[in-house]
């Protein structure tokens, strides 16, 4: 069975960081590729950064030079590292896997940044 569980969510204030994890049971973790996702309310989910296998890693416009998404394979992990968090960051995050075109969802953890 395969798991991914985010964690390190929670209410910040504008301006300040978060480090968000995604814990995985995925056989061969480091050979699948990894992503993180945001559904903000009453929108639809977007893709927010991806990190290949080999570390090479995109970002999506909105988060560029503020987000930085990471993996440690020891750890089965995937990280992500928020800075200067805006109001408009508030959303659920999700981190998902992808291996040969086989998809796996966490349940996500909420973000909100507001004062």
């Amino acid at each position: 069975q395969v798991q991914l569980v985010e964690s390190g969510g929670g209410l910040v204030h504008p301006g300040g960081s978060l480090r968000l994890s995604c814990a995985t049971s995925i056989p061969g973790f480091s050979n699948n590729f990894m992503a993180w996702y945001r559904q903000a309310p009453g929108k639809e989910r977007e893709f927010i950064a991806h990190i290949t296998t080999s570390g090479i890693t995109k970002y999506t416009d909105s988060v560029k030079d503020r987000f930085t998404v990471s993996r440690d394979n020891a750890k089965n992990t995937l990280y992500l590292q928020m800075n200067s968090l805006k109001p408009e960051d508030t959303a659920v995050y999700y981190c998902v896997a992808n291996h040969f075109g086989v998809v796996f969802w966490g349940q996500g953890t909420q973000v909100t940044v507001s004062s």
